[in-house]
């Protein structure tokens, strides 16, 4: 009992599977990376809200007095999610026995805590010293918010982890994606996926938009229809050869 104990401590594929999952390849490696921010680029239903539940279950488990927030852009998807890492809790027999649980609260006996909350700075402004930050549908959380939860890790070099689908070509998660630094990038489409079938995907790519299935299924950062000129004829319009009209700027101080 003690050494498969140690064993899930130190490998949460192992842990996982100690829960009745056998994770997919991509999914072992994001559940043994160490690295401390982490995007996700997966397609719808392949897996990476249980994949990120269980690591956060395995932190507060295994690291005592563990804060880990998960945010999601809705209530009712902060509940969701919450009900999965839930069900993994009680799969492997509640190892921590609890000492608090809510519909988006786990309290631990061993000081440990995972709260899930809708994304709005009135309800995750005051958290602090946070060990593994979750954000869920990444590309719909607000940049303003973005901003004002990152630094809930500075203190505690906590990890944070990106999850979604791509929402058009805007926003932190896709300058993360295409410029941002020091991130660890999972793309995982759903021909990737062994429990998606084939002809279902078909029957999806003809039932929607072209830039619809590319987004959901596919994670292309594409124009959607919200857009009222596309990307290539904005970039048409842009040139330095022409003389700008105000070459001193619009607005110059007069003697």
């Amino acid at each position: 009992m003690i050494a498969a104990d140690l064993a899930e401590a130190l490998d949460p594929v192992v842990f996982a599977r100690r829960a009745g999952l056998e994770p997919d390849g991509w999914q072992a490696a994001v559940l043994r990376s160490v690295s401390p921010r982490v995007l996700l680029n997966c397609s719808r239903q392949s897996g990476k809200t249980t994949a990120t539940a269980l690591l956060g279950l395995h932190r507060a488990l295994y690291v005592p007095n563990s804060l880990v927030l998960i945010l999601s852009p809705s209530l009712r998807q902060s509940a969701e999610f919450f009900r999965t890492l839930s069900v993994l809790y009680t799969r492997i027999g509640a190892r921590v026995p609890a000492k608090a649980e809510s519909a988006l609260r786990l309290e631990l006996g061993n000081g440990s805590r995972v709260i899930s909350l809708p994304a709005s700075e009135a309800t995750v402004r005051g958290f602090a010293a946070v060990d593994l930050l979750l954000i869920d549908e990444a590309s719909r959380v607000p940049d303003a918010l973005y901003r004002s939860v990152t630094p809930m890790l500075a203190t505690s070099s906590g990890r944070l982890i990106g999850l979604g689908t791509p929402y058009g070509q805007r926003g932190w998660w896709h300058e993360a994606w295409t410029q941002g630094e020091d991130w660890e990038r999972v793309r995982i489409t759903a021909n990737d996926v062994p429990r998606i079938p084939a002809a279902w995907l078909e029957t999806e790519r003809r039932s929607m938009p072209a830039w619809v299935f590319a987004q959901e299924y596919e994670g292309v950062f594409g124009e959607t229809d919200e857009a009222l000129f596309s990307l290539d004829l904005i970039d048409a319009a842009i040139t330095d050869q022409v003389a700008p009209l105000f070459p001193g700027g619009l607005f110059r101080a007069t003697a």
